[in-house]
């Protein structure tokens, strides 16, 4: 079963979102400047999860599919 890329990415991105917000804010930053980083965070953590995850499930899928073949290959016995 293949992990399904959106959820996972806005998730990630929204946890991000509110880490760096917090930082910044303990960090001393103003609202603005603070704001701008968490978005600009968000979205390159988005981006890259998105990407990872889509990966990931590239790497899935070429296993199963290697699994299947080599169960359906007769008289190819590697034991």
């Amino acid at each position: 079963m293949l992990l399904p890329i959106r959820p996972i990415a806005v998730s990630t991105a929204v946890l991000c979102f509110f880490a760096l917000g917090i930082v910044g804010s303990l960090g001393g930053l103003s609202p603005y400047t603070c704001c701008q980083r968490a978005v600009l965070g968000a979205m390159i953590t988005y981006v890259v999860t998105a990407g990872a995850v889509r990966a990931i499930n590239a790497i899935l899928t070429q296993a199963m599919i290697a699994d299947r073949i080599r169960k359906e290959t007769p008289g190819d016995s590697r034991s």
